[in-house]
């Protein structure tokens, strides 16, 4: 494949790039890490989707996640369905659009999962549906899966991607917000553990309420986690914001994440603090 062709006149002894190269590359050959602009062949890139300079995880979507994260997985409420509470317009087309992408009902999947021998009651945000947005079924899949373990006496794990709220569903997509928050509460109150894992990225309304309330809070390498985005923060403050305000290791820092677990070492960690967090019963009773 020719890149680049050479001047043939002795007064121009340069080398000029061919304008039609990027037409001739394939793409997904190489890939660039948004947070350290390492670029890097595809192929070097394994099942967890991290770069290989800084582990910064490549969003994912809830099945590409599952897929390394749990040895079984039984969902709950697949059934549920928006009722498109405003008539937005476009949106019907929008959510099964998102819906046939991801194979999802809605920005969530829920379900009772495994590791090994521990079982727990496990969601995954998938920022590929509508950029993780809170919309009403993601809320009450949240709710539901936090109830089903408060009344299971089960440990949460909640892998958060998220925008915010979802605005086709305006204060019906707020909402959400109270609702899960308030079934995390009770689930705490039965002492019961819960973890919340952060994700590229985790912002508006989620990071406002129920990914901020777990008993633990984790975070994966380089996650963008904030309320507001850079543009209107710099926008409403009138001043240039630090590069690294809203990554996972300076929110650590400020001692709003217990820890940062890259996705090689999730297994292993999430089980080591669910063993710790309380009663575990067999994984034969998955499902219950």
């Amino acid at each position: 494949m020719k890149l680049y062709e050479k001047a043939n006149t002795l007064s121009e002894q340069v080398v000029k790039v061919d304008p039609q190269a990027d037409e001739r590359v394939p793409e997904g050959i190489y890939r660039r890490c948004p947070r350290c602009q390492t670029v890097f062949a595809a192929a070097q890139m394994d099942q967890y989707q991290t770069c290989p300079q800084c582990e910064y995880g490549f969003r994912l979507t809830a099945a590409a996640r599952l897929a390394w994260l749990v040895d079984t997985a039984i969902p709950f409420d697949q059934d549920l369905q928006t009722k498109d509470p405003l008539a937005f317009p476009g949106y019907p087309a929008k959510l099964s659009q998102a819906q046939a992408r991801t194979g999802l009902n809605d920005a969530v999947w829920t379900g009772q999962a495994t590791i090994g021998a521990t079982s727990f009651y496990l969601a995954i945000m998938d920022p590929t549906f509508i950029m993780g947005s809170l919309g009403t079924v993601t809320g009450e899949k949240l709710t539901r899966l936090i109830e089903r373990a408060t009344a299971h006496r089960q440990p949460v794990v909640i892998y958060t991607a998220s925008g915010g709220a979802r605005m086709q569903e305006g204060l019906h997509s707020l909402m959400q917000m109270q609702k899960v928050a308030g079934a995390l509460a009770q689930h705490h109150a039965a002492g019961l553990l819960s973890i919340v894992v952060l994700t590229d990225p985790t912002t508006g309304g989620v990071t406002a309420s129920f990914a901020m309330e777990a008993d633990l809070t984790l975070a994966e390498p380089r996650a963008l986690v904030g309320f507001a985005g850079r543009r209107v923060i710099e926008q409403t403050t009138h001043e240039q914001i630090a590069h690294d305000l809203q990554q996972a290791e300076n929110v650590l820092r400020h001692g709003f994440i217990d820890q940062i677990v890259p996705r090689a070492k999730q297994r292993t960690v999430l089980v080591q603090f669910l063993k710790m967090g309380g009663r575990q019963d067999d994984a034969n009773n998955v499902g219950r």
